[in-house]
């Protein structure tokens, strides 16, 4: 199965990797989501200079608050782990790097906001999508930064 798999690689165009296919089909059902709860779409996919990346950075209405936004897509639910299981310490770090790039380009130092975490998984075409609210803290590594 590797080699049948490295040999439809050579045949697949440049970014077709059928992970970030997925992923990119999830970003925009979350989207579409977020949109339906009220949600204000600020920047999809956006990238710090520093490094950092948030999925979707957007205002929950109803809250007032700016909403750093990582999308976890799977085709199916795996028996042992959620998509948000795949959020690491690291992976928060790199998020909270873009956030506090995002919070520097902003008029207001004080603005409310906090981290969520939206599942998308795959069944029969159609999205199932959990958002996980204040899903973590601002790492306090980058806190003091």
């Amino acid at each position: 199965m590797g080699l049948a798999r490295s040999i439809a690689a050579l045949f697949r165009p440049r970014g077709a990797d059928p992970r970030h296919t997925l992923g990119a089909k999830g970003e925009r059902a979350a989207e579409r989501y977020l949109r339906g709860a009220g949600y204000k779409i600020l920047a999809r996919n956006y990238r710090a200079k520093s490094g950092g990346e948030v999925d979707i950075v957007c205002r929950d209405i109803a809250e007032s608050e700016l909403v750093f936004v990582e999308v976890k897509t799977r085709a199916f639910a795996e028996e042992n782990s959620r998509p948000a299981d795949a959020v690491t310490r690291d992976k928060e770090a790199l998020i909270a790097r873009g956030a506090r790039a995002w919070l520097r380009l902003l008029d207001k130092p004080q603005v409310v906001f906090r981290f969520d975490i939206l599942e998308v998984l795959w069944n029969d075409g159609t999205p199932a999508i959990t958002q996980l609210k204040s899903a973590f803290l601002l790492p306090e590594e980058t806190r003091r930064r």
